[in-house]
């Protein structure tokens, strides 16, 4: 059993190994910038957290949204919504901001969504 566990936990230490590296130096080096929202910027108000909820809402119940698309970052700040992640098309970058501009009390959608290269 304990040889089980050893195996296991060696097992567990390598790396996870795929076709190509994966690299994100550029966006996490961008997103390190002072001018980059990120989720931790998210507004604190009632009326900020109900925007951006309402848009989640939105784009996890859309169908013609992929999945990795429904985990893009929405990020509201006085009314003032950021949207920014990867998406599969131009469509669906879209649509996406289509369904925030919907929602009640937002002021301006900012569309930082990237297409995802095929």
């Amino acid at each position: 059993m304990q040889g089980q566990r050893d195996r296991g936990r060696e097992r567990a230490r390598r790396p996870f190994r795929t076709g190509s590296a994966a690299d994100n130096t550029d966006k996490n080096e961008r997103d390190r910038d002072d001018k980059t929202l990120t989720p931790t910027d998210q507004g604190e108000s009632t009326a900020d957290r109900t925007i951006t909820q309402q848009i989640r809402q939105g784009v996890v119940g859309a169908d013609e949204v992929s999945a990795g698309a429904k985990n893009v970052k929405i990020i509201t700040v006085d009314g003032v919504v950021t949207l920014r992640g990867p998406v599969e098309s131009v469509t669906e970058k879209t649509n996406i901001a289509a369904l925030a501009n919907k929602v009640e009390g937002v002021k301006r959608v900012d569309n930082q969504l990237e297409v995802a290269a095929k």
